[in-house]
């Protein structure tokens, strides 16, 4: 089977969020079970040089964007066994972040398109193209719309992922109309139009043949009015083409015995796990103290990450006999808060208001409690690092944290970590508390709960085979 991914990132080039890990890592393990899995990617400015000195031109052509006729470079790195395609456009894409500009309607229209006229081009028919997100959800659309009828595009088939609803590229119809050459019935309330506007999610969730999102809960979520930003009347019509498949990481990238990042490699003795911890709190200046439970939060600081429940209890989360230890940037707010708690408990809270790839490898291995109390969690990769790194996961039941964390129970013994249900602070507060309960007073459960996650497996193994049967599926429709 020929399979392209369609992204607008991956690691290890570029990244803003979690789509970059999925299309940095699944591949390898679809290229590992036998299929030919190629990913395609706009040439960003921001790539590091590294990567942009390995690439090789292997075309230029034009493409139209509306009435414009725009260059098109094709350059080709192989990385980790994975062939990976570079969309090159200096006035598109050679520019300081990959979003946010006011032109962001026409950069993906025209990759869209790219990728489309890229194919024959390049000799590469896949049976496939697999879309992520909504900077990709023009190919389906334009594929049936301009390309279906050439003998070369008759047989494509194609898969759109939703790694996060929230986000669905809407834009002026008006300006879609003239980048995309579509007809007038495209625009209307059951093809394209949303918000007023026209939405490149909408038009890859209308037009693919079949969807998919990130786990098994968040495909039931998305179908209901609260999770489904709009979408979910069409998310229900679709809903027997709808597929969830929960996200793995890179056992290779994250593995503590191996791990260059930490200062002490382990996999499940506790005493190395514990020597980190005590490095990173001589690192931060904090007091040096094997028993005191170390809980991180690893996160963008914005809403959907729960930070507002941990603003509502943050004083009585300190009045706890604890560390916390946070790293990561967002809302201004949330940054001053966590400012003002290293100000005021020196002892308790180290913020780290940045974002470094080896410090959060060392904080999972040093803690002892994750956090992540999400309003919605389409998959989230913390909680599955965590797992790996032996830190108990605290986190609310919604989308992928609800199918990968099993909650813990006393009476039976099983459980991977600890949840809650209701988006509450003090739900969240007292499933805190009756952790640090276990952690301070039960040292067997303790143990039974690191010993239920080393039984777990999230690498992408399952979740590749699960993709394998999907692609073959829809080859047959």
């Amino acid at each position: 089977m020929r399979i392209l991914f369609a992204a607008s990132e991956a690691v290890p080039f570029a990244k803003t969020g979690g789509l970059a890990d999925v299309i940095g890592s699944l591949p390898k393990e679809l290229i590992r079970q036998g299929l030919d899995v190629r990913v395609i990617l706009p040439k960003y400015g921001d790539i590091p040089a590294v990567y942009q000195e390995a690439m090789t031109s292997v075309a230029v052509f034009d493409v139209y964007v509306g009435w414009r006729r725009q260059y098109i470079g094709i350059e080709v790195l192989q990385h980790d066994g994975v062939t990976f395609y570079f969309v090159d456009n200096e006035y598109y894409f050679k520019r300081t972040g990959l979003y946010g500009f006011g032109d962001e309607a026409e950069r993906f229209a025209f990759f869209c398109r790219g990728v489309i006229e890229a194919l024959p081009i390049l000799d590469f028919q896949p049976d496939v193209i697999h879309c992520h997100d909504w900077q990709t959800g023009m190919i389906p659309v334009l594929l049936k719309a301009h390309y279906s009828h050439l003998p070369f595009f008759h047989q494509i088939r194609t898969i759109a992922t939703i790694h996060n609803l929230k986000y669905q590229g809407v834009f002026s119809q008006t300006v879609l109309k003239d980048l995309l050459g579509l007809s007038e019935d495209h625009f209307t309330g059951l093809a394209l139009e949303l918000h007023g506007g026209a939405s490149f999610l909408k038009g890859g969730l209308l037009y693919a043949d079949r969807i998919t999102t990130v786990s098994q809960t968040y495909a039931e979520e998305i179908q209901t009015p609260y999770y489904g930003e709009y979408l979910d009347s069409l998310l229900r019509h679709r809903s027997h083409q709808l597929t969830g498949i929960v996200n793995g990481i890179d056992y290779e990238v994250f593995d503590p015995l191996t791990d260059p990042y930490l200062v002490v490699n382990y996999r499940d003795s506790l005493p190395k796990k514990q020597e980190n911890k005590l490095a990173l709190q001589e690192r931060f200046g904090l007091p040096i103290d094997g028993h005191v439970p170390m809980i991180a939060l690893v996160t963008r600081l914005v809403q959907q990450k729960g930070l507002d429940l941990i603003q509502h209890v943050l004083s009585e989360i300190l009045s706890l006999d604890i560390q916390l230890v946070v790293l990561g940037t967002g809302e201004a707010s949330y940054e001053q808060m966590f400012r003002e708690a290293a100000r005021t408990h020196p002892d308790k809270v180290s913020a780290q208001l940045t974002f470094n790839e080896a410090l959060a490898h060392q904080i999972y291995a040093a803690s002892d409690l994750f956090l992540m109390p999400s309003q919605f969690e389409p998959c989230g990769i913390g909680q599955l690092i965590a797992l790996r790194y032996r830190s108990v996961p605290i986190v609310r039941e919604t989308g992928g944290l609800k199918d990968t964390v099993q909650p813990y129970n006393e009476f039976v013994g099983d459980g991977t970590g600890f949840t809650f249900s209701h988006y509450n602070a003090h739900d969240m507060l007292h499933t805190l508390r009756r952790a640090l309960f276990f952690y301070k007073n039960d040292r067997e459960a303790w143990l039974r709960i690191q010993q239920n996650m080393k039984k777990g497996d999230f690498s992408w193994k399952k979740s590749a085979q699960q993709y394998v049967a999907l692609y073959k599926e829809t080859m047959n429709d």
